[in-house]
C-alpha cells in the first residue's frame, strides 16, 4: 500500500472521487432548506444527483471519500487494506475549500462524504465532524450534506455529526450476518445497527422537541424564534474528542433521515432474504431508503464471483422496484416472494409477476375497485390511482379517460375492465399474459443488462456527455 500525503489537491480529488464511485447510496436530498443572508447555498428536495439537467444546468453532489486508507480488509471492497493501490487523504480544510470552490462555480449543490477507516473509527469520524463543522460554521455552507457514518465510532461523535448533516447512512454492506462475517470480518452487525438505532432515536427525539417547542412558542409568542435545547445542551461542552454539538436556533438532527446500502451478488443470499431484511429495516429503524448495489467483481478472491463477472444489474433493478412496492404500494415481502419462490423473474417487473401469479383477483372493475386494489394493477401508479379515485366521484371512467389520467394501458389492459368491458378480447391466462408483457419489456431489459455502465460522471465532463448519463 502506497500512501501519498503531499499530493496536489486535484490529484487527491481524482483518486478519492474515483474510489467513491461504488457507493450508490446517494439520491435526492429529501430536505428543503432555503438560502439565507447569513450563509451560502441551499438544500432542495429534488435535483441533486450526479448529472446535468436537460437545459445543461448542473445538479450534482460532490461525491468523494475523505480517505481511501482503511484498516479493514473487506474482500469485496476496492479500498481494502490488502489491495496494492495509491492511498491519500484530504485534510478537513482541503475538502471544505474544494466544496466551496465547486459550489461557487455551480458545479455542485451539495456534498456526499464517505470514507475509508484510517487508524480507527473514532479518528475517522472526528475528521468527518471537523469537515462538517468548518463547512457549516466557518464557511456558512447551507447546502445539502449526506454523510456516511463509521461503524464502531462513539455515540458522542455520531451525535455531533448528526446535528451538522442533512442525511446520514450506515451501510449494512451484506444482507446477512453470515455474509458479513465471511467477507468483512472486521465489521459486525452490532457495530452497524447500534449507531443506526441511535440515529433513529435522535430523529424521534428531535421531532418531539420540535413539536413541543412549536406548541409552547405558539402559546407564548407566535412571532418568536424557536430554540431547540436538543441541539445546544446535550453536548454543550467540549468532549474528549474535542467536538461539541452545535447549539442555537433551529438546529435539527439528521432532518432528511437515514439510509443504508446492501451489496447484491457478492454472497449467496436470495432475493427473498434481501427483501425481507429491507422490510425489517424500514419497520424497525424507520429508514428513508435502502439502496441495492449490484456487485462489481474487481477483487480476486475465492469467496467472490470471478473478476469480469457481469454485475447483476437486472436483479438490482427488480429489487429497487420491489422496494417501491413495499414503501408505496402496500405490499409485504412475503406476498412478492417466498421460500418456495425465493428469487424474482428478472425479465418481469415484480408487480406484473405478482399479478400474473394471482389472476384470481383480476380483472378488476376500474369504477368500483378500492384504492389498495388499484395500486396492485400493473400500469397504475400511486398518482394515477389517486387521480382515478378523484375522477370517478363525478363520472364513470372509460379507457380514453384512463389514458389521459396516466394509466399505462399497454400493461394495465390485461387486468382491468371499464364499465364491465375489457379494452380487447384478452385471455386471462398466465402463459398468454406473460408472453405479451415479456415482448413489451424485451428491449428495455436487454439494454439494462448489457449497456448500463458504472462510469461515474466527472466534475469536468462536458455538458453533452453529462446529459447522457
Amino acid at each position: 500500500m502506497i500512501v501519498l500525503e503531499d499530493l496536489e489537491i486535484e490529484k487527491k480529488l481524482e483518486i478519492l472521487s474515483d474510489a467513491a464511485k461504488y457507493d450508490v447510496a446517494c439520491t435526492s436530498s429529501g430536505v428543503e432548506r432555503k438560502g439565507s443572508q447569513e450563509g451560502m447555498g441551499n438544500a432542495t428536495q429534488c435535483g441533486i444527483c450526479h448529472s446535468f439537467a436537460a437545459d445543461g444546468r448542473c445538479i450534482s453532489l460532490l461525491k468523494v471519500l475523505l480517505t481511501n486508507e482503511c484498516i479493514y480488509d473487506c474482500k469485496y471492497c476496492i479500498n481494502r487494506r490488502s489491495n496494492d493501490t495509491v492511498r491519500t487523504s484530504f485534510t478537513p480544510q482541503e475538502l471544505c475549500e474544494l466544496t466551496i470552490q465547486f459550489y461557487r462555480r455551480n458545479y455542485i449543490e451539495g456534498l456526499f462524504l464517505s470514507s475509508g477507516i484510517r487508524r480507527s473509527p473514532d479518528e475517522t469520524m472526528e475528521q468527518i465532524y471537523q469537515v462538517l463543522f468548518l463547512l457549516r460554521r466557518q464557511y456558512h455552507f447551507n447546502g445539502y450534506i449526506h454523510v456516511k457514518g463509521i461503524p464502531g465510532a462513539s455515540a458522542e461523535l455520531v451525535q455531533a455529526v448528526g446535528y451538522l448533516a442533512d442525511r446520514m447512512s450506515l451501510n449494512l454492506e451484506l444482507p446477512t450476518a453470515q455474509g458479513l462475517k465471511k467477507l468483512a470480518p472486521g465489521k459486525t452487525r452490532e457495530k452497524i445497527l447500534t449507531p443506526m438505532r441511535q440515529i433513529q432515536n435522535g430523529i424521534r427525539e428531535q421531532k418531539l422537541l420540535l413539536a413541543d417547542h412549536r406548541r409552547i412558542a405558539g402559546k407564548q409568542d407566535r412571532g418568536s424564534s424557536l430554540y431547540l435545547p436538543g441541539g445546544g445542551q446535550l453536548l454543550r461542552e467540549k468532549s474528549s474528542y474535542g467536538v461539541s454539538v452545535p447549539g442555537g436556533k433551529q438546529d435539527r438532527f439528521v432532518p432528511a433521515g437515514q439510509s443504508t446500502q446492501m451489496i447484491v451478488g457478492a454472497t449467496q443470499e436470495n432475493d427473498y432474504q434481501i427483501l425481507t431484511i429491507a422490510e425489517s429495516l424500514y419497520q424497525k429503524y424507520e429508514l428513508k431508503r435502502v439502496f441495492y448495489s449490484a456487485y462489481v467483481a474487481l477483487n480476486e478472491d475465492r469467496d467472490l464471483p470471478q473478476v469480469g463477472t457481469k454485475p447483476p444489474l437486472l436483479r438490482e433493478h427488480r429489487l429497487y422496484q420491489a422496494d417501491f412496492l413495499l414503501r408505496f404500494y402496500g405490499f409485504a415481502a412475503k406476498e412478492l416472494l417466498s421460500e418456495e419462490k425465493p428469487n424474482f423473474n428478472v425479465y418481469l417487473d415484480p408487480k406484473c409477476d405478482w399479478a400474473i401469479r394471482h389472476l384470481e383477483y383480476f380483472p378488476v372493475e376500474i369504477n368500483r375497485a378500492g384504492y389498495e386494489m388499484l395500486l396492485r394493477v400493473p400500469g397504475i401508479g400511486v398518482k394515477s390511482a389517486q387521480r382515478i379515485m378523484r375522477a370517478r366521484r363525478s363520472a364513470k371512467l372509460d379507457f380514453d379517460q384512463l389514458k389521459r389520467i396516466g394509466v399505462v394501458l399497454k400493461r394495465a389492459h390485461y387486468f382491468i375492465t371499464c364499465n364491465g368491458k375489457m379494452l380487447y378480447h384478452t385471455k386471462i391466462e398466465e402463459d398468454y399474459i406473460t408472453r405479451r408483457i415479456l415482448e413489451l419489456d424485451h428491449a428495455k431489459n436487454w439494454q439494462m443488462e448489457y449497456q448500463m455502465t458504472y462510469r461515474q460522471l466527472s466534475l469536468f465532463d462536458d455538458r453533452k456527455e453529462g446529459m447522457t448519463g
